[in-house]
């Protein structure tokens, strides 16, 4: 009797798993929107959808844009395009643009692309439940409200593709540096900071399910502040009791070296205006916080920086990294830069070429620059330099910081780093590829080591990319 009754519970269970909707969900752009897809698979899968890696199963297509440069966009345009001949053939098939591009477009976007029946901006994701339901009485829906205060800092993201060992944690959200070439203060809206508590809940759960590496994540981590809520600029109206006990990003960095002593921490972004000493004496006290800053620079040149409206000079910026370098003598260091920018004459690149020749930095993002409708560069300057200067500049940038990363790569030649396995080389399945503490990818052979175990290897060769070498324990 109980054996036919567990046997009819199962087939309704396996009944309403074949019945359950799916979504597919494909994130473009920075690290934040690759955090941000997991807080919408939460919100969605608590809808009755569970999660699909394959386009053709898919009731519900999702895309996770960028909208910092226009090739990302144009990359976007072109993956909707590609989804046409599946709405043909499959009526109920419904598609969303979610993140920043969908904020800067707004309702536009319906009208733009045909295929669309979902907007989302970046702050108006809990809504999609709401939204969901009007594009399924057959409705398109928009939503893309900036908020002061949003920061999903009470929801539990569902980990997409993960490997399992490594994770991102968003801490802050939004950016108030208004640098005249970016639209994420329009797209993302105001800095807010997320309550420490949940960053130490959402970590903690990760470190329960045995992963061994959390990121922290804001457009601006450096500028985080908790006193009790709201935007950084109220924090004039905390009281002196708010103030005393308030946590900035090197005591939050300190609270989960202490809590997490057997995870490794990474952060990112940081801005150089708002990176403090205290900051990086936190990173020199505590050995699982990663000797590794992402620093975006943009520019070498002063006149260009100003342009930028970048808060900081060119020797402000190389008094931070010689400080960096004297507290963390084996920091990796990485940059974004950008040429081309508004009337940048050949000396202007030149001190690009200079400053990166001072600073040799262990690799970088590099990238022409794109004008961005609704920026202050875009309203006010011409893009007047040529493609074809831009391209040169950028060739010669790209070509310097190989060199560099190759570099910094030999000095690790006879020397042990600790790397934590990540996945299977691309190159081959039988070696390994992690990252050490600089965030330099190495690969050895696998031997009787496992997913997600730290590993010391001796590095025998390199390439400008990749560190090669041989697992001693």
């Amino acid at each position: 009797m109980n054996i036919e009754i567990d046997t009819k519970i199962k087939k309704i269970e396996n009944v309403k798993e074949n019945n359950l909707k799916k979504f597919y969900i494909e994130s473009y752009g920075c690290q934040m929107n690759f955090a941000d897809s997991e807080v919408v698979a939460s919100i969605i899968s608590k809808e009755g959808y569970d999660s699909t890696t394959n386009l053709n199963d898919a009731d519900l297509i999702l895309l996770n844009t960028c909208s910092i440069r226009e090739k990302a966009e144009i990359t976007v345009r072109k993956r909707l395009e590609s989804f046409n001949k599946l709405k043909r053939n499959n009526n109920n098939l419904k598609v969303g643009v979610l993140g920043c591009m969908a904020e800067r477009l707004k309702s536009k976007f319906l009208d733009e692309e045909k295929i669309v029946d979902l907007v989302v901006g970046p702050d108006a994701y809990k809504d999609i439940p709401n939204l969901l339901n009007e594009i399924n009485d057959g409705s398109n829906a928009v939503n893309v409200l900036l908020s002061k205060e949003e920061t999903y800092g009470d929801i539990s993201p569902v980990r997409l593709a993960s490997n399992g060992v490594t994770a991102f944690v968003s801490i802050t959200r939004g950016c108030d540096n208004m640098c005249t070439f970016c639209v994420v203060p329009f797209t993302r809206g105001r800095e807010r900071s997320r309550d420490p508590k949940s960053i130490l809940t959402e970590i903690k759960n990760l470190e329960e399910s045995n992963y061994k590496e959390v990121t922290l994540l804001g457009q601006n981590v450096d500028s985080y502040l908790w006193y009790g809520g709201g935007l950084k600029k109220d924090f004039s109206k905390a009281n002196n009791l708010q103030k005393k006990t308030s946590i900035n990003f090197a005591k939050l960095l300190k609270i989960v070296a202490e809590n997490f002593p057997k995870l490794r921490i990474r952060f990112s972004t940081s801005n150089p205006q708002d990176m403090s000493l205290d900051v990086i004496t936190t990173m020199a006290s505590y050995s699982n916080i990663c000797n590794y800053i992402h620093l975006p620079v943009q520019s070498g040149s002063d006149v260009v920086l100003k342009a930028m409206n970048r808060q900081h000079t060119r020797n402000e910026y190389l008094s931070l990294i010689k400080n960096i370098k004297k507290l963390i003598p084996d920091c990796g260091i990485s940059h974004d830069m950008i040429t081309g920018f508004p009337n940048e004459t050949q000396q202007d690149h030149k001190d690009t070429l200079s400053l990166m020749n001072a600073v040799k930095y262990n690799f970088g993002y590099m990238f022409k620059y794109s004008e961005r409708p609704g920026t202050y560069a875009a309203k006010k300057f011409d893009d007047n330099i040529d493609e074809s200067v831009k391209k040169m500049r950028l060739q010669e940038i790209i070509d310097l910081q190989q060199t560099h990363s190759k570099l910094r790569n030999q000095e690790y030649l006879g020397k042990i780093v600790e790397v934590l396995i990540e996945k299977e080389s691309k190159k081959s399945v039988n070696h390994w590829a992690g990252r050490n503490q600089q965030n330099t990818v190495v690969v050895f052979p696998k031997k009787n080591h496992e997913l997600g175990d730290f590993v010391q290897v001796k590095i025998n060769d390199c390439t400008s990319a990749t560190l090669i070498g041989e697992s001693i324990s």
